[in-house]
């Protein structure tokens, strides 16, 4: 197999585990984000309890993208955490706070102690989706990287309105996908509440979608460069575009799970869209595009590239086998006994 093809799969790959990492950890942090609208402690300890036994196996996904960026593209990884580190240092802050709050709440039976812990859920969970967002928005703009792969940048340097944008988009998708899964895992007065969320959380990011849309068409207008050379890939746009309209639907003649469905090719629609705007660029410099990196001038070597790809074809079904496992133990709805959150 050539340089060239391993690169590409390389590619593939990684918008593989990024788009496995936004649906099912997409909805963690949504439970996160829509965890003060619990009324009672029963309710706030079933919201935790839903996503208990899988929030650790989803973030796998996240461990496992950033090792195959660091391996295929070190260059990439390199200035890309180089140029985000302080963004990516609360990102890290904020996914281990987020589960202590999940560990330490129950430990001490105390109003107090558990509205700290709560507080401190909801916070991690909202500042995780908003980071991702606004890091994609960034890369999405470009960032100002010199010939030396340096990017000089502030943290209130990357918060300009575009990002922020993207960021808000992101908060909102998360926070729909995962009152979806609430509602497929709860019952009784829960449910009834996170079904007027689910309505409430799709009109707000319907809204922000068709915003963030024709922000992206105009402030990048080389996101749409790969389309009108492969116009097969507007079948995607259009794909995303049917699978939201379709949550609406779903909810309104009561199928949730057709719903969730309809949420998660959302994601994985949206994540798609991303790459092949991106494509082939993994960074690239707002100052010269002749500095971007690309997925030809930072990879690894060939031989590297293809010891990865068979350690992958290994690994993955693994990996794939323990997440299947899991959700099939841990279907069905929340219950609370001695063991729970």
């Amino acid at each position: 197999m050539s340089h060239d093809a391993l690169s590409l799969i390389w590619f593939g790959l990684l918008g593989v585990l990024l788009i496995g990492y936004t649906i099912l950890d997409g909805f963690d942090l949504g439970v996160g984000i829509l965890h003060p609208i619990a009324k009672t402690d029963e309710h706030r300890r079933m919201m935790m309890n839903s996503i208990g036994p899988l929030w650790d196996g989803n973030e796998v996904w996240l461990v496992t993208f950033g090792g195959a960026l660091f391996a295929a593209f070190p260059p990439a990884y390199a200035t890309v955490f180089s140029g985000f580190y302080v963004a990516f240092m609360l990102l890290l802050f904020a996914l281990i706070f987020r589960a202590v709050s999940l560990e330490f709440r129950s430990k001490v039976v105390h109003g107090g102690w558990r509205r700290v812990w709560d507080g401190g859920f909801f916070g991690s969970s909202l500042l995780a989706a908003a980071l991702i967002g606004i890091t994609g928005g960034n890369l999405m703009l470009g960032l100002p990287m010199d010939e030396h792969l340096v990017v000089e940048q502030s943290l209130t340097g990357q918060l300009s309105p575009y990002p922020l944008m993207v960021g808000a988009l992101t908060v909102l998708l998360f926070s729909m996908h995962g009152a979806i899964f609430l509602y497929l895992k709860t019952e009784g007065d829960l449910q009834q509440q996170v079904e007027r969320w689910i309505w409430r959380a799709f009109g707000l990011f319907l809204v922000v979608y068709v915003l963030t849309t024709m922000f992206t068409l105009v402030k990048v207008p080389r996101a749409v460069q790969n389309f009108e050379e492969h116009p097969w890939l507007w079948v995607v746009p259009v794909l995303n575009v049917l699978a939201i309209a379709n949550i609406p639907r779903a909810m309104f003649k009561r199928r949730p799970a057709y719903a969730f469905a309809s949420s998660c090719a959302t994601i994985a629609a949206l994540a798609f869209l991303f790459a092949a705007a991106m494509f082939p660029d993994l960074v690239p410099s707002t100052r010269d595009p002749a500095w971007n990196l690309t997925i030809f001038n930072a990879r690894s070597s060939e031989k590297t590239l293809g010891i990865m790809l068979v350690v992958a074809i290994v690994g993955m079904p693994f990996v794939l086998a323990y997440t299947a496992v899991i959700y099939w133990v841990f279907r069905g709805k929340v219950t609370l006994d001695h063991a729970s959150y």
